[in-house]
């Protein structure tokens, strides 16, 4: 079942504003509770935790940024 747009809409607005920095704060805890690994490491690390985070909500993010396509009486641009 898909969700309608303005409930993705919402619910991406959520996850951007509540989920993502509780990510952040939590990949953060989670990386200081070992010992600091070189720098390099440490990017890889962020920079793959940057990416996961994103992948279970693709389908909630796409096509947010568009025009509403179920709202009635908006003329298709080209």
């Amino acid at each position: 079942m898909a969700l309608p747009y303005k409930t993705r809409r919402r619910l991406s607005l959520l996850i951007l504003l509540i989920g993502l920095p509780l990510y952040i704060a939590a990949a953060l805890y989670v990386i200081s509770l070992f010992e600091r690994p070189s720098i390099l490491v440490e990017l890889i690390v962020y920079v793959v935790l940057g990416i996961l985070w994103a992948l279970p909500f693709k389908a909630v993010f796409k096509g947010v940024g568009q025009d509403d396509p179920d709202a009635p009486g908006q003329d298709k641009r080209d």
